[in-house]
């Protein structure tokens, strides 16, 4: 077992892999995930997309360690029991950006954004030299350094959700998990958010795993998808291998069409529904 010591010197982040084998959970004595197995690596997004109730979310937060397993192990870099570690340690590697997050009242954004360095205060609130300097880049990063001053109770629900992925990013950790992270922002700042997330793959080596309902989104900004159905993952790879129409189609219960879009080249795509086959069938006959 690999063991992290603790020291206020900090380095910056570095992209870690983080691999989860054999989750199984269980809520009420029944299994909802089941012997799942995924693994994020440095300088890769992988997105995890199905239905709702399938277990995406369950199983990121398990690989978070917010979420108990009946069954599971976690490793970091292959070497380091991701289990053996303690909450500081682990939150050292890993941050996760979760969904409904409480409104945090009589703090600042940027109180609300330095929480996101408590893995490098040690105890008794000793000094985080490279504090400021992370907290600054982080709001930067999330475009809400305008914002610092304002009280987080003021913000619009878009607003705050960047400035709690601002704290994961303060954070500096090489594995950043994020659960429907464009929940609440409007088109600009999803397309913002996926662009983010690119950059911090390709930019910073850092592994990125994220929950999307988002197909499209899934598509234009993964380099592995995960696809689960009742519990179970039933595919994990590229895009075009995972988001096939057959494959959505039986995993939906809906028909879903895919194409590639011709100015992007990137897979989009298509759920029918009965007006849809409707407006089909007028147009065929008319």
């Amino acid at each position: 077992m690999t063991v992290v010591e603790e020291t206020t010197e900090v380095t910056g982040p570095r992209g870690h892999e983080l691999s989860a084998t054999g989750v199984t959970v269980a809520y009420d004595g029944v299994d909802v995930v089941h012997d799942a197995s995924v693994s994020l690596r440095p300088g890769e997004v992988t997105a995890l997309v199905g239905p709702n109730g399938s277990g995406k979310s369950t199983l990121m937060r398990t690989m978070a360690r917010l979420q108990r397993a009946r069954s599971a192990a976690l490793t970091i870099d292959a070497d380091t029991d991701g289990l053996a570690l303690t909450a500081r340690e682990f939150s050292r590697h890993v941050a996760l950006l979760t969904q409904g997050r409480p409104t945090p009242s009589g703090l600042t954004v940027r109180d609300v954004v330095e929480f996101g360095r408590y893995p490098y205060r040690g105890r008794w609130g000793r000094a985080d030299p490279g504090g400021r300097a992370a907290v600054d880049r982080a709001l930067g990063m999330t475009g809400v350094t305008e914002l610092a001053g304002r009280g987080a109770e003021h913000l619009s629900g878009g607003q705050l959700q960047r400035v709690w992925l601002a704290g994961c990013l303060a954070q500096e950790t090489g594995v950043l998990l994020l659960d429907e992270p464009t929940t609440y922002l409007d088109l600009r700042y999803q397309i913002e958010l996926l662009d983010l997330i690119r950059d911090l793959a390709d930019d910073h080596g850092i592994a990125v795993g994220v929950v999307l309902h988002d197909l499209d989104q899934a598509a234009a900004v993964a380099d592995r998808i995960v696809l689960l159905r009742a519990g179970r993952i039933i595919a994990d790879g590229g895009p075009e291998d995972v988001l096939t129409p057959d494959r959505l189609t039986d995993t939906y219960g809906i028909r879903i069409e895919v194409s590639t879009d011709p100015s992007t080249g990137r897979l989009r795509t298509r759920a029918i529904g009965r007006h849809h086959t409707r407006s089909e069938r007028l147009s065929t006959t008319s």
